[in-house]
């Protein structure tokens, strides 16, 4: 197959900002074998199991959280990887944090590592972002309802870790204590951040 014979093919490519799984792929139109004939052929590059990038893209400037959200379409990206995007963390994550709605079976990736978290529908549908990240869609929860989150889970992540977020959100110039405390009713935590956030708002 000539190198023009791939270029209908390069194109849904670059009309999905140059990275598709390969179920995607095979939707929207592109053959199975030209898949691997594409891959052989260099013009494609495995950023994942199951995922490629058209080799003339730019590398993706954030990999892991761009495969993980094409690889797990539902997912959201939640505590310190969620804290990290909102520069409320001096933590580098060393998984993906990822939320996924309660019954729902995350799909098994070689990389990169997660950390999954199943909540039940009011928790997970509230604080949703959507970032735009190297030309794909990433949902992330807002700054307020990870804090929370971050409260929820305090015996897995380190109480530590959501009292820094905490203390770091209460320092910007305009917090929003008043949409903290509504995701702290939907976790349940009200009454265990209340006593912080009014000491915090007296200092």
């Amino acid at each position: 197959m000539t190198e023009n014979k791939y270029e209908a093919y390069k194109e849904i490519f670059r009309k999905n900002k140059g990275i598709l799984r390969v179920s995607t792929a095979i939707k929207h139109g592109i053959p199975k074998h030209i898949i691997y004939e594409m891959i052989r052929n260099q013009d494609l590059v495995q950023e994942a199991r199951g995922l490629y990038r058209l080799a003339e893209s730019e590398p993706l400037g954030n990999p892991d959280l761009v495969q993980v959200s094409l690889l797990i379409p539902r997912c959201v990206i939640c505590l310190i990887s969620s804290l990290y995007i909102h520069g409320l963390t001096t933590q580098i994550p060393k998984q993906v944090y990822i939320a996924l709605p309660q019954g729902v079976k995350e799909r098994k990736i070689d990389y990169p590592p997660l950390r999954v978290f199943h909540l039940s529908k009011r928790p997970f549908l509230a604080g949703i972002e959507k970032h735009i990240m190297d030309g794909i869609t990433v949902q992330v929860y807002d700054k307020e309802k990870t804090i929370t989150d971050c409260f929820k889970y305090r015996k897995q992540i380190g109480m530590e870790v959501a009292l820094e977020a905490l203390k770091d959100y209460m320092r910007q110039s305009s917090p929003n204590v008043h949409r903290l405390m509504n995701y702290a009713g939907i976790n349940r935590v009200e009454k265990l951040i209340r006593p912080y956030v009014e000491t915090l708002i007296t200092l």
